[in-house]
């Protein structure tokens, strides 16, 4: 069950990127860096993300409109899928192997993001070929799940399509918000730290890596007869 953001691939700087370009096109005086963009991401969800921002740290008192926030938001959504469809970003090291390995071996494989269906497919339509979904059993995304990371809700709706127990299904995740969705959702976790969350607690977590080519000893597929 793959996470998407920061654990397919490091896709937040691309992200960023876009929410600023959105900004300047609708005259915004905001400009996330680094260090405002690693805080926001703790806000799952990108509406949520500039709702948050608005309420919390701006200090101009204009009116946004949930109207608003979805235009803006899809001037983001159509400008990260043009930064992302241009080949920049790949996705990180074994993942692509992972997905093979894992068809090969006949497992089930799933999608549990907040991120949306455009972005999901942006991403790996451009890294994994227009017929990317054939990979995947279920995808759930934030439009199929209104309550964010770490809310389980992605996770119940995961298994509740898959029709297996939580404990026969791995997470592949890299922040906390992810780790505490799936193991409210009692699915074991491995994490993959990212950019953006690498020092970030992961206390509970079945096992910790950096990256899906440096995988723990007990993970193994069982190609059947």
């Amino acid at each position: 069950m793959f996470d998407v953001d920061g654990t397919m691939a490091e896709t937040e700087e691309f992200h960023r990127r876009a929410f600023n370009e959105a900004f300047s096109h609708f005259d915004l005086p905001w400009s996330w860096d680094v260090a405002t963009y690693g805080k926001l991401l703790r806000i799952a969800g990108g509406r949520e993300r500039i709702r948050y921002f608005w309420e919390s740290f701006s200090e101009d008192r204009f009116d946004l409109s949930d109207s608003r926030i979805n235009e803006l938001h899809r001037f983001k959504t159509r400008r990260y899928a043009e930064l992302v469809g241009s080949g920049a970003c790949g996705l990180r090291p074994g993942v692509a192997d992972l997905i093979r390995r894992a068809r090969n071996a006949r497992l089930r494989l799933a999608i549990v993001t907040t991120t949306s269906r455009d972005n999901i497919g942006a991403l790996l339509s451009q890294n994994l070929g227009p017929d990317w979904n054939r990979n995947f059993d279920v995808i759930v995304s934030g439009d199929e799940a209104p309550n964010k990371k770490p809310a389980p809700d992605a996770y119940h709706a995961a298994l509740d399509t898959l029709g297996v127990p939580a404990a026969s299904c791995l997470a592949i995740e890299d922040s906390r918000n992810g780790l505490v969705a799936a193991v409210s959702a009692g699915v074991p976790v491995l994490i993959t730290r990212s950019l953006y969350f690498r020092d970030e607690d992961f206390t509970g977590a079945a096992s910790v890596t950096d990256d899906l080519t440096d995988l723990p000893d007990d993970f193994w597929f069982d190609p059947g007869p």
